[in-house]
């Protein structure tokens, strides 16, 4: 598929904050994210900048949105961590760490043929 260069670059963004995510995760329990503040800060900060690209994704109309699971829901997501950050379940974080975030990067990768 050949994507506009506006939704490359919006779909780069929320690889790299995937796969950031990822990274800063990997090896860590539940436990330790929820008692580690710079991971939750960096995490948080990541799933804004996902949320924020997608949401730009909708606002170009983009047909690209089809082939992302849940993209209104990530876009949520965001604005709950970015506007509700007082109220932030880091219980709730780290379960779309582990069970939903995988999902995305692949969704994402294959648009892109990363």
């Amino acid at each position: 598929m050949s994507l506009p260069l506006e939704d490359k670059k919006c779909l780069l963004d929320v690889l790299e904050g995937a796969r950031a995510i990822e990274a800063f995760t990997t090896g860590l329990t539940a436990a330790e994210f929820a008692s580690n503040n710079l991971v939750q800060a960096a995490v948080e900060r990541k799933f804004e900048i996902i949320g924020e690209a997608l949401s730009r994704l909708v606002r170009m109309s983009s047909p690209v949105l089809e082939s992302i699971t849940d993209h209104a829901r990530i876009i949520g997501f965001r604005n709950v961590i970015a506007h509700g950050y007082d109220a932030v379940d880091h219980a709730i974080v780290w379960d779309v760490v582990s069970n939903y975030l995988p999902q995305l990067r692949r969704e994402v990768e294959g648009l892109l043929g990363a």
